[in-house]
């Protein structure tokens, strides 16, 4: 792979050009308080340049027009090219001309159908032999959000079903440095895998019955949210353990994954309130994980429940959890294969087509990583019309901003020009959040709790339905509106949710209208 150059100053922070550059002080000496980034190369912020910061992240006093480089989402990352039904599998902006060909062929390899071992076609076997998809984009079609199958001839792939059991205290150590703060259940592993290759059968079939749930909102009217309840239908291999829990869970999308990546562990950390100590009902927390990349604690920052802390990470457990791809940091053959599976783990893999002996090797995992790393958001629509503006100022004084951040700047960074000091607008805040009852799945991971859910970024939500066909939300695509995704809001949430279910309908059509122009 081409080594990126590091630009100047000003093209790196085109965006910033008058708020955030300004001569360069020295550099404050002591690092931040966390727990490391050693996936970042990172130039420390002076006093000057944080106090400039805080200023321009600052929440908005003025909600009469749009705040000064609002229409960037990315910084000068973003892109223009909304109109086409493909606006997330955009590259950034501001990406080198050098790095397109790095761009194009993790494209390839995100596009890529794998294939059952042996062929003659080395580098594209090792497919399974248990698996959901053939390919990252079977689940994450245009880079967009998956959705819960429609009905029992939906084979739709963009949703999975993990399993888990609570660990145990006195080997949570060990636990959490092979994967998880849970158990996988000990036939099916860690993923029900719903497919499989000829000679073996699969682990068995996702089912969902749906209950539906009334409410009413402050004007009277009724909205039905629907609430799903798992099982395994045809298991391939006896019974599911009784002590397993079944948490379903949607492909994301895939937009903007880098900027969250370069944002400072600080800057998250500083948003951190556990104990509630200034009695504003949030008490967003982070989840402490396990990399396997550097063999240490870090930030998780992605995730459902923010589990991993890495883009590289993060797609070599999808490799080996939903296509049963080996990678360099999940070297394992078989993928979710468990011992109780022995065929599984007998059946010919791919990790004979180069010399690291992986069905992808470091190259390819880290062409993937730059092309989900680079992947633009799109730029905000309609941002100056009264009824969006009307909403973004609904959207403050019900409290969402309180999880969804709207802005960081992002760490100066000396090897990836393309989110290096980018002022941007995720609205997330990357803390895990207790979000009630109604949305609890009894699965843990790491610290986060089966009612804790890490605040989803909302930037290109308006694009869904253009994307992925649908409007489809929250880690289990039970939401078919983001109002039905508001209602389902609980916990530290509750307020905000009682805020939005009681406003006059005008009011209501303002707060989504905003909603749908990030």
């Amino acid at each position: 792979m081409a080594t990126a150059r590091w630009p100047g100053l000003a093209t790196v922070a085109a965006l910033a050009i008058t708020v955030l550059s300004a001569p360069v002080e020295a550099a404050e000496t002591a690092p931040p308080t966390g727990w490391g980034e050693p996936h970042l190369h990172r130039v420390p912020r002076t006093k000057a340049e944080a106090a400039r910061i805080a200023a321009i992240t600052d929440d908005p006093a003025d909600f009469t027009a749009p705040e000064p480089f609002e229409e960037r989402p990315a910084g000068a990352a973003t892109h223009f090219d909304t109109t086409t039904a493909t606006p997330f599998s955009l590259p950034s902006a501001n990406l080198a001309p050098e790095r397109g060909l790095d761009f194009r062929v993790g494209h390839g390899f995100f596009e890529k159908l794998w294939v059952a071992a042996p062929t003659a076609t080395t580098a594209s076997d090792g497919l399974g032999p248990l698996y959901n998809a053939r390919g990252c984009k079977s689940c994450h079609v245009r880079d967009g959000r998956g959705h819960p199958p429609e009905g029992p001839d939906d084979n739709g792939v963009s949703m999975v079903l993990k399993l888990s059991q609570p660990g145990d205290p006195a080997a949570a150590a060990d636990l959490i440095r092979a994967h998880l703060a849970t158990l996988p259940d000990p036939t099916y592993g860690n993923q029900l895998q719903d497919r499989s290759l000829p000679g073996l059968p699969a682990e068995g079939r996702l089912a969902i019955d749906w209950t539906p749930v009334p409410v009413t909102l402050g004007d009277g009217t009724v909205v039905t949210l629907r609430k799903p309840a798992y099982s395994v239908t045809d298991p391939g291999y006896g019974p599911l353990d009784p002590q397993t829990v079944l948490s379903a869970r949607v492909a994301p999308q895939m937009i903007g994954l880098g900027l969250l990546e370069a944002i400072p562990e600080a800057d998250i950390l500083a948003l951190a309130d556990p104990e509630d100590s200034d009695g504003d009902g949030i008490s967003g927390r982070p989840n402490r994980v396990w990399s396997l990349e550097y063999g240490q604690w870090m930030l998780g920052r992605f995730g459902w429940k923010a589990a991993q802390p890495t883009v590289a990470q993060q797609g070599s457990d999808a490799f080996v959890t939903d296509i049963g791809i080996s990678t360099p940091l999940h070297p394992v053959a078989w993928g979710d294969c468990t011992a109780a599976e022995p065929a599984c783990r007998a059946a010919p893999h791919g990790q004979s087509g180069n010399d690291e002996g992986l069905e992808i090797p470091s190259v390819g995992l880290d062409l993937v990583s730059f092309y989900t790393r680079n992947l633009a958001v799109p730029a905000r629509r309609d941002l100056d019309d009264p009824q969006v503006l009307q909403g973004k100022r609904l959207f403050h004084e019900a409290g969402c901003a309180a999880c969804h951040r709207p802005k960081f700047v992002t760490h100066r960074l000396q090897d990836r020009p393309e989110q290096s000091f980018q002022l941007i607008w995720p609205y997330t805040d990357l803390l895990l959040h207790d979000m009630g009852p109604g949305l609890a799945d009894a699965r843990t991971e790491f610290a986060a709790e089966g009612a804790e859910w890490r605040t989803a970024p909302l930037w290109g939500i308006g694009l869904t339905e253009q994307v992925s066909g649908h409007t489809h939300f929250l880690h289990d695509g039970r939401a078919r509106s983001l109002l039905e995704a508001i209602l389902w809001h609980g916990g530290e949430a509750k307020s905000a949710r009682e805020a939005v279910r009681t406003l006059p309908e005008g009011d209501r059509a303002a707060l989504i209208a905003f909603l749908n122009s990030l």
